[in-house]
């Protein structure tokens, strides 16, 4: 973990399932992040992916050859990142929503199976108030399972 003056504003965690839900709006099934081991403000995180046969998606997603979707990965990393814009930009709290705007250079290179933890790594590659975007990376045991750019908007949730 990075030192404070290294970090900017400095590191922090781990964060616990308590402190993701009250950084995200995703509830289960869609909640896709179980724990952050460290967060470093204004530039990267990376986090946990407990992947569990219990997983709904694994009825479908193949019977006989359960693998996670490529989507749930990247949204796994989104998520992570969503936290991580949260936290940098003092969101929490606030009722303020992430939300995806493009997905660029998705790339998948290993099944995730049922029984792995899938290390989510995520930093900032561009920060702004109501613009972000971020590079993603999805690991097992260190072998690069996925990789996303991502770009996200900061803004009010839509109106009932």
């Amino acid at each position: 973990m990075a030192d404070a003056d290294e970090a900017g504003r400095g590191a922090i965690g781990p964060l616990d399932i308590g402190r993701v839900m009250a950084a995200l709006p995703h509830r289960y099934p869609m909640l896709l992040v179980d724990r952050v081991e460290d967060l470093i403000l204004d530039r990267s995180i990376t986090a946990i992916k407990a992947v569990t046969i219990n997983e709904q998606f694994f009825q479908g997603h193949f019977p006989g050859r359960p693998i996670m979707p490529g989507v749930l990965i990247v949204e796994a990393m989104a998520q992570a990142a969503g936290i991580l814009a949260v936290e940098s930009l003092g969101l929490a709290g606030s009722g303020k929503l992430v939300y995806f705007m493009a997905i660029d250079g998705a790339k998948f290179r290993k099944p995730v199976e049922p029984g792995v933890l899938l290390k989510l790594e995520v930093e900032f590659v561009q920060k702004r108030s109501s613009v972000c975007k971020f590079a993603g990376r999805a690991t097992i045991d260190g072998q690069l399972a996925a990789e996303a750019n991502f770009t996200a908007m900061i803004a009010d949730p839509p109106k009932a």
